[in-house]
């Protein structure tokens, strides 16, 4: 039950600072897209929340812990925590001042990837036991190399860059993607850095990366 009420009680947290983010700069409830946005965003995280603390909840309980102990770390999520700050504010700014035109096809082609995204991140999860949200190498654990794992080193990560770029287009706002696509450069900091410990402390792991070569996207880089 302590588990439960962790869980619910950052859920609703969230789900009160996503809304504060992104009406408040819209200055009306009145924004179609904000609200659509809600919803597809925690409609997914609430139910798979809750088939992790039926299914797994240690997995759950590790998902919930998101304190680095690395310091370059804790800059990368300050930065990161910094993007979606000013990116919700901006696509609630944008709403209000009419700044983008953004036709629909786009906010339903964006909406359908975001999906994608999301069901792709549920798979990284089954796939990998050992995901944590800091950098670090666990007890037992040992390197996963088949599914997303045998075509991209980095599949979760691949997975966030194209989940993060659909939001500003889901939420109707060219503005606002501007703001977001940083978000690919702020992966890359934080891959390199954990490829180093993952190098340094994880069995097989250097291996690993002689037989996947992609860190992110197949036949690129």
């Amino acid at each position: 039950m302590k588990l439960l009420a962790e869980a619910l009680m950052k859920f609703i947290f969230g789900l009160l600072l996503v809304g504060l983010l992104i009406f408040l700069p819209a200055g009306t409830l009145q924004y179609p897209y904000g609200w659509y946005f809600v919803v597809l965003l925690f409609a997914p995280m609430l139910a798979f929340g809750f088939y992790m603390f039926f299914k797994t909840p240690e997995f759950l309980k590790k998902r919930l812990d998101a304190k680095e102990k690395q310091s370059a770390q804790k800059g990368v999520v300050a930065f990161s925590g910094l993007m979606f700050v000013v990116g919700f504010a901006v696509a609630g700014l944008d709403f209000r001042f009419g700044w983008s035109n953004m036709p629909l096809w786009v906010v339903v082609a964006a909406s359908a990837l975001f999906l994608i995204a999301y069901a792709l991140y549920a798979e990284v999860m089954r796939e990998n036991a050992y995901l944590s949200r800091t950098i670090q190498v666990q007890e037992g654990q040992t390197v996963v190399d088949t599914g997303l794992y045998g075509i991209v080193r980095h599949p979760m990560y691949a997975v966030t860059i194209l989940l993060f770029l659909m939001i500003p287009l889901v939420l109707g706002s060219w503005y606002a993607l501007i703001v977001f696509a940083f978000y690919p450069a702020i992966i890359v900091v934080r891959l390199k850095d954990e490829e180093e410990l993952l190098t340094r402390e994880l069995p097989g792991y250097a291996a690993y990366k002689q037989k996947v070569k992609f860190r992110l996207i197949p036949y690129v880089w």
